[in-house]
């Protein structure tokens, strides 16, 4: 299979342009001709269901929440990028193309991640045009803060809560649409199968969460944007419904899965606490604007700490190791989240983390509070200071912050060209659920702008050169291929269903994200990748004799819906490690521990792995087929990344 990136010609400067220009249009009235099937409602889905609407198309858009403002880009918090240089910092297009791709560690597409730059500017005026409350400084302008891995303040913001506020935005020009009847909504609808007809994606078959009813749509074409597999590891910052199902059954009919290895450990979470959670709580990466991170210089102190013989307002300023800012004087504790999260787990390992576990560091604000004030700290961080507070029962405006670094995000996803179409054709991916834009690691503050670039300005131009080529015939839902994909779906849930064992999916599931964590986490290497492949298919064919799953499928049942996520993440686990086995190199946040710099950072193999991994399914157990994608780097030089 040779795989077709679709990159135009031309400068860099001038792809995206050139591009918009060269594509095949649709005229207006027959834009309502074609359907178009959007799967998942978070800033990816919702902006270009509104927008593939407001353009005229027929849009079904599908969520497994009880409404698509429940889509988990509401949890994001602390920004958006986009290169506006409101500050005159210095700030350009180029440069946070150049920023992306450095802190991808030169493991992303140039044209994408120059795109995305580009049309960052634009996505500001649609989101402040729709109403969104970006906070503003003293003369009402736009208010920036910094995020790691750049040196300008970039970043728009909405207190801490700037997911959600974008997902209103979206939300209410999707609901315009739905008000117009141009979009149709499926709540608590699940997407269990793709169908292909003459290689063709034409539809999907899904589950309705409510009733258990299998039902099939077609379409023209189909949109994923369904998010990340960061629940692989059961504690997560995700959701927890957040899954991989969409994109796998995906993966299982074709479709490419692109460096499913490359995933985000984000380095500012509320540590665990027990192993009653079900999921864990992200402090945004903002805090490290005014927070300091540090823990004690010596173990001794850090043991007296742990074991309650001080408190840590008796540490001496002169016992403190604020590390980050030691280490990374540039960028002090605004480095990337990699580095920030392996220096965390650096010094724990070296037995000087905090709180009762040990696997912990502090992000202090008395330096802040003492500058500015508490009120001002208030009023950029408050919600996320009554988070911690009621979590914990701790105030953080009297004592520092505990965290520690938790999975967070996947730069891996489905494999997609320029025009973010897989090598199925008709089947696009959009947001986390593409691996395009972020290499082996993502910025922070950087997720809501690639979902809303895809969404509002990327998709809706690439989608018509495809249609433009299409008929404008319909596929009836009782065609044999749509038969077929429900009746395996059918036979897939009754197969769960009778198996009636004696574990439930969550023990499964936890087991599974325990391998995971441990052998594919923050650090990986050959012996515990081995082992954790061998482990992950002896718990797979546990899972599949001795699981519990209550119920009938003909009803409400969470237990079943549970049961077909464990069972693709437990696909899933095993490509993932065997794309971290492939990939002999550390780099981003896939850090190899047989290769990295005297000074424990990530040391890449440019010679052997400046590629795309993208994965071919072959069946379950089987050993997957390898494709690359070779990247090329014409305007940024390739150098070991420093942050220095």
């Amino acid at each position: 299979m040779i795989l077709d990136s679709k990159i135009p010609e031309g400068p860099v400067a001038e792809k995206w342009d050139n591009h918009k220009f060269n594509v095949k249009l649709v005229n207006p009235a027959n834009k309502r001709k074609y359907d178009i099937i959007v799967v998942g409602t978070g800033l990816a889905g919702a902006s270009a269901a509104a927008t593939f609407g407001e353009l005229g198309y027929n849009v079904k858009a599908f969520c497994f929440q009880d409404s698509p403002r429940r889509a988990h880009s509401i949890a994001a918090q602390g920004g958006i990028n986009a290169a506006k240089n409101y500050q005159n910092d210095g700030d350009s297009v180029f440069r946070l193309f150049y920023d992306t791709v450095k802190g991808g560690d030169y493991r992303s597409r140039e044209a994408n991640v120059y795109r995305l730059a580009q049309v960052s500017v634009n996505i500001i005026d649609q989101c402040v045009a729709q109403g969104v409350p970006f906070a503003r400084d003293y003369g009402g302008l736009l208010a920036n803060r910094s995020f790691g891995g750049a040196q300008v303040s970039r970043t728009f913001y909405a207190r801490g809560q700037t997911g959600q506020q974008l997902l209103l935005g979206a939300y209410s020009a999707l609901n315009r649409q739905i008000a117009y009847g141009k979009v149709k909504m499926f709540p608590r609808t699940e997407m269990l199968d793709l169908v292909l007809i003459d290689g063709q994606a034409r539809g999907i078959v899904v589950r309705n969460l409510i009733t258990g009813k299998i039902e099939s749509h077609s379409a023209h074409a189909v949109v994923l944007a369904t998010g990340g597999y960061g629940n692989v590891f059961f504690l997560s910052t995700n959701a927890m419904g957040s899954n991989a199902t969409a994109a796998w059954r995906a993966h299982k009919k074709g479709a490419l899965f692109a460096n499913p290895c490359f995933t985000q450990i984000h380095p500012t979470c509320i540590p665990v606490s027990g192993s009653y959670q079900s999921k864990l709580t992200l402090m945004s990466e903002s805090l490290r604007n005014d927070g300091r991170v540090w823990v004690p210089k010596t173990i001794e102190t850090a043991e007296r700490l742990r074991k309650g013989e001080i408190k840590v307002s008796d540490i001496a300023e002169a016992d403190r190791d604020y590390y980050l800012e030691r280490k990374y004087p540039a960028f002090g504790n605004l480095v990337p989240r990699d580095v920030a999260s392996r220096n965390a787990k650096l010094v724990c390992d070296e037995g000087r983390g905090v709180g009762s576990s040990g696997l912990a560091v502090y992000l202090d604000f008395a330096d802040a509070i003492k500058r500015d004030g508490q009120p001002a700290i208030a009023a950029k961080y408050g919600n996320l200071f009554e988070m911690y507070a009621k979590i914990t029962d701790e105030n953080p405006y009297e004592r520092p912050m505990r965290i520690y670094p938790a999975v967070h995000y996947t730069m891996g996803g489905l494999w997609v060209d320029y025009n973010l179409m897989t090598n199925v054709p008709g089947l696009y991916a959009a947001g986390e659920c593409n691996f395009s834009d972020h290499g082996a690691n993502r910025l922070g503050a950087s997720a809501l702008m690639q979902g809303l670039a895809d969404g509002y300005f990327v998709l809706p131009y690439t989608i018509g050169d495809y249609l433009a080529k299409m008929p404008y015939d319909k596929v009836p839902t009782d065609h044999p291929a749509f038969i077929e994909a429900e009746q395996a779906v059918i036979a897939k849930n009754n197969q769960l269903l009778s198996i009636n064992g004696t574990r439930t999916v969550d023990e499964f599931h936890k087991e599974l994200g325990l391998v995971m964590w441990e052998h594919c986490g923050m650090a990986r290497n050959a012996e515990g990748l081995t082992f954790a492949k061998q482990e992950i298919r002896r718990i797979r064919d546990e899972f599949w004799r001795d699981v519990k799953v209550t119920g009938v499928g003909e009803e409400l049942n969470q237990t079943l819906e549970r049961a077909n996520r464990v069972a693709d993440f437990l696909e899933l686990g095993e490509l993932m490690v065997d794309d971290a086995l492939n990939r002999s190199e550390s780099c981003g946040g896939h850090f190899r521990e047989e290769s990295q710099t005297p000074e424990n950072e990530a040391l890449r193999d440019d010679e052997n792995y400046a590629y795309v991994a993208a994965w071919e399914f072959t069946g379950v157990g089987n050993e997957p087929v390898l494709h690359k994608e070779e990247l090329t780097f014409e305007n940024v030089k390739l150098t070991q990344r420093s942050y220095k």
